[in-house]
């Protein structure tokens, strides 16, 4: 369909457009962005109308936009002029924003940090952070710097995240643990360790094990492992386990920076003794491997941490793609549930402020951070959401992704030339769902992810004597189910996990 819109012109494409069934609409609309032509960019600039269309058809265009593998300035251009001074419904200003720090980032890696529009899309995010009052906007602009991937913006993420309320100094070290490792700089350690350790205020738990983390994934000091593990002997039960377990997992990974200091570590019998790894609480974090060629490595990763009450605080599954240093995260999905302490009669850590109650879920698919959806928020509306339950899961992303795109013409000894052209094709559908029953005390999350990966492989040789053309497709499904549910009604927690996939067709 892309190949065939290549060649038309702009008013062929807005006929298509404006005269298709309303529910093959979101399709062509896709099409037309992976296809990028001026005809066809041309024709959807002026078939989207963001006072009119409906919100679903939109969020389509930017999210096709958001994961175009190599955009043009243009697409940028279209996507912040149909952004530009218009009163836009919340969740279509968001998903705009989150496209733009997305399409900023893959143009600069692209070499084109240059461009005119490239420098328009920085500074519509810089200056929308720096003029943002409302918190879950300063959180929807940082979630965009994450996607943008810009160094100049790091110092800008520590200010933020050393001295942003939870949510926000949540948003700032996740898009800090996106950067690559030469840019993780003793800057951003110094700040990360006055965060783990709490040198100048108190700070959420989920916040200290981020900055743990990037402590701890980024060729870590000596020093610093020692200090980690010393902390947490002081710690809760939960986190101190979690933290634990980070620690061993990265001692099983062959590929991890830090494998080698931990080895030299865990040699000293002041630091792996009984006393520091003998917490029994049951959080957990687990990564390994699926599948290992030459090439590639793909993983599996679940984070589980848990409140002392037994109550889930927050968990992480990730499935990411490693291949010569370049890590891909493939899909991250991270729910995420706050301020139940105090319905469960908990008592907070000293100086910890009481969160609202909360509970929502984000997700990043190939490199790109989507916009966070909120389950419920505050009591009100948590009893709202319980009595007034659909029962459906929420739609997390849906859609058809051009993910490469490749034409190369090699000549040949002989003096002939090969042209080769590689297209695939991925359709997504991942629904997430939280249920929290208060009554049973029950929590269950489920995702559901379906996907079908087509690929089309051309090569051709073509002269006045000799024509020769090999054509290979292949296509492959697969659908995954994760579902967790907790039952915190006894002690100990009941907990059950299950990872279910179906049967794979590769054709």
């Amino acid at each position: 369909f892309i190949q065939m819109l290549r060649s038309a012109k702009k008013r062929d494409v807005l006929q298509l457009l404006r005269r298709a069934p309303e529910e093959t609409r979101p399709f062509l609309v896709e099409a037309a962005v992976a296809t990028q032509s001026v005809a066809s960019l041309a024709a959807l600039s002026d078939f989207l109308d963001f006072g009119k269309e409906p919100k679903p058809l939109l969020e389509k265009f930017l999210y096709a936009a958001a994961f175009s593998p190599q955009p043009s300035g243009e697409l940028l251009h279209l996507v912040l002029d149909k952004l530009d001074g218009k009163q836009l419904a919340p969740e279509i200003w968001e998903t705009g924003i989150v496209a733009v720090g997305s399409l900023v980032g893959k143009l600069c890696q692209q070499k084109l940090c240059g461009l005119q529009v490239v420098e328009r899309g920085v500074e519509t995010i810089l200056r929308g952070l720096r003029g943002a009052e409302e918190e879950a906007e300063v959180v929807i602009y940082l979630l965009a710097l994450g996607n943008a991937m810009l160094p100049e913006t790091i110092p800008m993420l520590l200010d933020h995240a050393e001295d942003g309320p939870t949510a926000v100094t949540t948003a700032a070290t996740s898009a800090l643990q996106r950067f690559p490792v030469p840019h993780i700089s003793s800057k951003v350690k110094q700040v990360m360790r006055r965060i783990f350790h709490q040198k100048r205020k108190s700070y959420d738990k989920t916040c200290r094990l981020a900055a743990a983390e990037i402590l701890l994934d980024n060729h870590p000091s000596p020093m610093d492992v020692i200090n980690i593990l010393l902390a947490t002997s002081e710690m809760e039960t939960e986190m101190a386990t979690f933290l634990l377990l980070k620690v061993q997992n990265s001692l099983r990974d062959h590929h991890h920076l830090a494998r080698k200091i931990m080895k030299d570590i865990m040699g000293d019998p002041r630091i792996n003794n009984y006393n520091f790894f003998s917490k029994v609480g049951i959080s957990s974090s687990f990564s390994g491997p699926l599948t290992v060629t030459q090439d590639l490595i793909s993983t599996f990763g679940l984070d589980l941490l848990f409140l002392e009450g037994g109550f889930l605080r927050k968990s992480v599954s990730d499935f990411s793609l490693l291949s010569h240093g370049q890590r891909l995260r493939a899909a991250q999905v991270t729910f995420e549930a706050q301020g139940m302490e105090s319905m469960m009669g908990e008592n907070l850590s000293e100086g910890e402020e009481e969160p609202e109650l909360m509970a929502g879920m984000s997700a990043t698919f190939f490199n790109v951070q989507l916009r966070p959806i909120v389950f419920f928020q505050g009591y009100t509306d948590l009893m709202a959401k319980v009595l007034l339950s659909s029962g459906e899961p929420t739609s997390v992303v849906k859609g058809n992704l051009l993910l490469m795109d490749h034409h190369q013409v090699i000549p040949l000894q002989s003096g002939l030339q090969v042209t080769i052209k590689l297209q695939g094709g991925l359709g997504l559908d991942i629904s997430a769902d939280m249920d929290v029953s208060i009554w049973e005390q029950e929590l269950k999350t489920s995702v559901n992810a379906r996907g079908s990966l087509a690929m089309d492989f051309q090569a051709e040789l073509d002269s006045p004597f000799l024509q020769a053309t090999l054509r290979s497709q292949a296509e492959v499904e697969t659908l995954i189910h994760f579902d967790t549910m907790l039952r915190f009604s006894s002690s100990p927690v009941l907990m059950c996990l299950q990872l279910r996939e179906d049967q794979v067709p590769y054709r």
